[in-house]
């Protein structure tokens, strides 16, 4: 059996602190696991980048390459975007491709790739009505959006709780979508 290859693309928000063991179960679901940062996130997880390359076996990427670098990853049968932060969502949908993650989104619905992502916003960042315009239009567009009822659902400002975000919900709907 092949494996299939999960583009697993995280935020700077407080979940993505855990993204190791969500490597590893993803690898346990059979996934061959390459793992995307935007700018910000690879910041937070500085020190934890080699030992998140060895873990998935690739190079963790937050940059585009240079041209006429070779791609150093396989291609994706699925792409996850989680925590997906009220700012990319929002520049994802308005197809606002200054970073990596958001580029290969962004490029990901004109290949046909399937895509899931969950946000992790707080209560006040989705009372700005754009927030609900990129959700509507990221749907529209054909990804899979966690959020609301059977997805993320977002607490008051401060009050997060980084270690019940719904990952299994993320990598639920990969595999689903892998097998649809």
């Amino acid at each position: 059996m092949t494996t299939r290859v999960l583009y697993l693309f995280g935020c700077a928000a407080p979940p993505i602190l855990d993204v190791g063991t969500v490597v590893q179960d993803a690898q346990a679901r059979g996934w061959d696991v390459c793992l995307g940062l935007t700018p910000t996130a690879a910041r937070w997880l500085a020190d934890q980048i080699p030992e998140l390359q060895r873990l998935t076996g690739h190079p963790v990427r937050s940059e585009y390459k240079m041209p006429g670098e070779p791609d150093v990853w396989p291609k994706a049968d699925v792409i996850a975007v989680a925590p997906a932060t009220f700012n990319t969502l929002n520049t994802w949908a308005l197809g606002l491709t200054h970073d990596f993650v958001v580029g290969v989104v962004a490029e990901g619905i004109g290949k046909g790739v399937p895509i899931v992502t969950m946000p992790c916003v707080n209560a006040a960042y989705v009372q700005h009505r754009q927030f609900e315009r990129s959700v509507g239009e990221l749907r529209e567009m054909g990804v899979r959006v966690l959020y609301g009822e059977g997805g993320f659902v977002p607490n008051q400002p401060g009050q997060g709780r980084p270690k019940e975000y719904p990952w299994h919900l993320v990598l639920d709907a990969a595999r689903e979508l892998a097998t649809a």
